[in-house]
């Protein structure tokens, strides 16, 4: 019995680092395995993987989901700053700043 293999990538950044590593699986695994097959925790100690957010190819993903021959990995890290809280916060600021602006 043949099993098939299937070459993906896995992706992970950080600000300091970022690596993309090629790896060989068998035809079947999840992304959850392909990470775990792909060493990118020795390289990222502090990386919490029940907790990771993950993707393929920039599409929000399961670790159970079965990979396809080809597909990219991508383990996306936690923000640090809630995008809409940030917009928010500059909006308000904005509009402050143009009435200081208009009563001088």
């Amino acid at each position: 019995m043949v099993i098939e293999s299937i070459n993906v990538e896995v992706a992970y950044a950080m600000p300091e680092k970022q690596i993309i590593r090629a790896v060989n699986v068998d035809a079947g695994t999840t992304i959850g395995a392909a990470i775990v097959q792909s060493g990118i925790m020795m390289d990222f100690p502090d990386l919490e993987l029940e907790d990771a957010k993950v993707g393929i190819f920039g599409k929000a993903a399961v670790m159970t989901t079965v990979l396809s021959d080809g597909d990219r990995v991508e383990i996306y890290r936690p923000l640090i700053a809630d995008p809409k809280e940030v917009r928010r916060k500059r909006a308000a600021e904005g509009k402050a700043m143009k009435k200081g602006a208009s009563s001088q």
